[in-house]
């Protein structure tokens, strides 16, 4: 268990860090920092809504739904007796990307994102558009640990 709560710290605090320095050095920028061409940028955002900006309704309710779900994921966890590292890894990513946000949520009201991957653009209501949402390190290790969950399941049940 001790890799498991490793692995949420990390999450948690590479997620914290990475939104302090967006805090502290995007929010001065009006533009974009560039890294890679055209298509791999740093822009600040923020996000009161869940994924792409989906309102759930208040953001308290929000926090407490959030919460439920985190404490839900981590009993199952902490009540399975699966204790191969893949499991930890996949759950630990998605508890440590949960819980970098539910920080953000709860101490400042809203999320911040900073990654933008502008990789796909579309034409939407008139004006061309970047179709891939700004993101953080923690909705990273979420995506990654869902990603890696569907692989888990898929050989669990297709073996």
């Amino acid at each position: 268990m001790l890799f498991f709560l490793a692995i949420i710290l990390l999450v948690v605090a590479l997620d914290q860090f990475t939104k302090q320095l967006a805090l502290t050095h995007l929010t001065q920028s009006e533009n974009s920092i560039i890294l890679i061409a055209d298509w791999l940028k740093l822009t600040y955002t923020e996000n009161t809504g869940i994924a792409f900006g989906i309102s759930l309704g208040s953001p308290a309710m929000l926090i407490v739904i959030t919460a439920l779900i985190l404490v839900s994921v981590l009993l199952f966890v902490v009540l399975s007796k699966n204790r191969k590292p893949a499991f930890l890894v996949t759950f630990g990513l998605i508890l440590g990307g949960g819980i970098g946000n539910l920080i953000d949520r709860a101490t400042i009201g809203r999320v911040v994102d900073f990654i933008h991957l502008d990789i796909y653009q579309g034409y939407l209501f008139g004006s061309w558009v970047s179709l891939w949402p700004v993101f953080n390190v923690a909705d990273s290790a979420i995506t990654i640990g869902a990603c890696m969950l569907l692989i888990l399941y898929n050989r669990i049940f297709n073996t």
